[in-house]
């Protein structure tokens, strides 16, 4: 079983910045690829990134691409998203999860779930 717990959102100025964290428990976090998600408001759950089990390989939506950068620290078994640039269209529940598979942006495959932590932008 895994554990996850998100943490560092709130509320930001648009041209922010926000650093999420996501640690981990129960598990062995380096053998999980690592994921963060959203949901904001009247809408479905989004990809926004996905970093490989060694950090080696990373992935983000298009809508974050070049704002948001995905790291983690395996010794600390956690996970990071720092967000840069906030705008209103990234206030959302952010997710982080886990899967124990290959590498993939679909939400279908991700195994465990944090609880989410807000992050409000106000224009």
């Amino acid at each position: 079983q895994v554990q996850l717990v998100e943490s560092g959102g709130g509320l930001v100025q648009a041209g922010g910045s926000l650093r999420l964290s996501c640690a981990a428990s129960g598990h062995t976090f380096s053998s999980l690829t690592m994921g963060w998600f959203r949901q904001g408001p009247g809408k479905g759950r989004e990809f926004v990134a996905v970093i490989s089990r060694s950090g080696s390989t990373t992935s983000y939506a298009d809508s974050v691409k070049g704002r948001f950068t995905i790291s983690r620290d395996n010794a600390k078994t956690t996970l990071y998203l720092q967000m840069n640039s906030l705008t209103p269209e990234d206030t959302a529940v952010y997710y982080c999860a886990a899967d124990s598979g290959i590498m993939t942006i679909r939400l279908t495959a991700y195994d465990y779930w944090g609880q989410g932590t807000q992050v409000t932008v106000s224009s």
